[in-house]
């Protein structure tokens, strides 16, 4: 088993879990997919789209940054628009934006570890 570690989090991750979860981390509770501009070049081209045509169906301005669209599954449960339902796995995976890439490892994580324990069956305590 490689676990992935980070120094500073007292959790470590094994990629193996993704194999066995439902997509955790890109369903449920409404929140924000940040993406940035770079990131949205890649996207456009990783998907052979046009900039008007990822913005308008897939990404939303919230404030000064950019957010990925999710779409509605249930009352209080919705999923990134690139999450594959049918086969629980991330339609864009090698361009999903660093918020992605970066997860679990996310600052918030270090303080609130228990909730991230129960969202991703692939983190280990250490």
């Amino acid at each position: 088993m490689s676990l992935i570690k980070k120094d500073g989090y007292d959790f470590a991750f094994n990629p193996k879990g993704c194999e066995s979860c439902e997509g955790n981390c890109c369903i449920g509770e409404s929140g924000n997919i940040w993406i940035s501009r770079q990131e949205i070049e890649y996207l456009k081209n990783h998907l052979n789209i046009s900039i008007e045509e990822l913005t308008s169906k897939y990404i939303e301005k919230r404030g000064y940054r950019y957010s990925i669209k999710e779409r509605k599954l249930a009352e209080n449960n919705y999923a990134c628009i690139f999450f594959d339902l049918e086969k629980r796995q991330c339609g864009i995976y090698e361009a999903r934006p660093t918020q992605c890439r970066t997860f679990p490892f996310w600052e918030y994580f270090k303080t609130n570890k228990e909730e991230v324990i129960k969202e991703c069956p692939a983190i280990k305590e250490l």
